[in-house]
């Protein structure tokens, strides 16, 4: 597979074999940096799935007497909040439903996006211009802008949040789903098999998605780390996550008031957007430099 210098990719080799595979298994374990950030997602991911395990305290239980407590006050490892909640509690409640806004309209605009740009790349013609101009429209309108006008449109709330980040992501993935399969549908052994009387929905399941599942997956998972921050910032913003949820983002806005008495609790949630938002696109781009049969 090659890609652009946007590094978005491009035409697939012929279907991906075993060796294929191997040899991007070969590539990644060359990479410490994709490891690295690759392990720390995995370990975040335990850890917020083991929330109720490992969480020190109840992450709605409020005390105005221990409000704001600074890191590493004893029994609040991580401080208290502006109501008293632990902090460390809520970062972990707070990382499942950042986690879960985040990759939930990824999931989502892969397999519909996915398909309507399988579909018009395949079929071409009057399907692929009515798909494309429909698509054309969304991105008339800057990605964040979008967001936050459709959740402002639909009101606050997790689902609305997810419904408002699918519709932004599935024109992204339809164009580049569109212009992989217009490049694989183009190459000789599918025009062979075109010529020996294959039909369609053959063609599609043997040689034209194993070719361009791969590409479009790789330019999904660079999508997670700007849905993480934009959701964040649609709960900062009042139109995601409604309180009294641990959500990253809604509790950097709680935790505004204590930028100047407590600037590192302040930045904690933050912290936590950054490095899980900064981990997932570089394990993007370790992905899909393995994927490159270049290297």
């Amino acid at each position: 597979m090659s890609t652009t210098t946007a590094g978005l990719p491009l035409a697939p080799q012929p279907v991906a074999s075993p060796g294929y595979w191997q040899g991007v298994w070969k590539r990644l374990r060359r990479d410490p940096v994709t490891l690295a950030c690759g392990g720390i997602l995995l370990l975040m991911l335990f850890a917020i799935l083991a929330a109720p395990l490992l969480a020190p305290a109840d992450p709605f239980q409020t005390s105005m007497l221990r409000r704001l407590r600074p890191v590493g006050t004893p029994n609040y490892i991580l401080g208290s909040d502006e109501l008293g909640r632990d902090m460390l509690t809520r970062l972990l409640y707070g990382g499942r439903l950042s986690w879960f806004i985040g990759i939930t309209p990824v999931v989502i605009a892969f397999g519909v996006g996915g398909l309507l740009g399988i579909v018009a790349g395949f079929a071409g013609g009057w399907v692929n211009m009515l798909i494309m101009r429909v698509t054309d429209v969304f991105y008339a309108f800057p990605s964040v802008l979008l967001a936050v006008a459709i959740s402002g449109a639909l009101g606050a709330g997790v689902f609305n949040a997810i419904l408002s980040l699918t519709l932004v992501f599935i024109p992204q993935i339809i164009r580049v789903a569109e212009s992989t399969t217009t490049s694989v549908r183009n190459l000789d052994y599918v025009e062979a098999a075109r010529g020996s009387g294959a039909g369609a929905m053959s063609i599609v399941r043997v040689h034209i998605l194993p070719n361009v599942l791969g590409p479009i997956f790789v330019y999904a998972t660079s999508l997670i780390s700007v849905s993480m921050i934009i959701a964040s910032g649609l709960s900062f913003l009042g139109l995601g996550t409604k309180p009294p949820e641990a959500e990253w983002g809604l509790m950097l806005n709680t935790l505004r008031s204590a930028i100047y008495s407590q600037p590192l609790l302040a930045m904690l949630p933050g912290l936590c957007i950054f490095v899980t938002s900064m981990c997932f696109n570089l394990v993007s781009d370790g992905l899909r430099a393995a994927m490159d049969v270049r290297n």
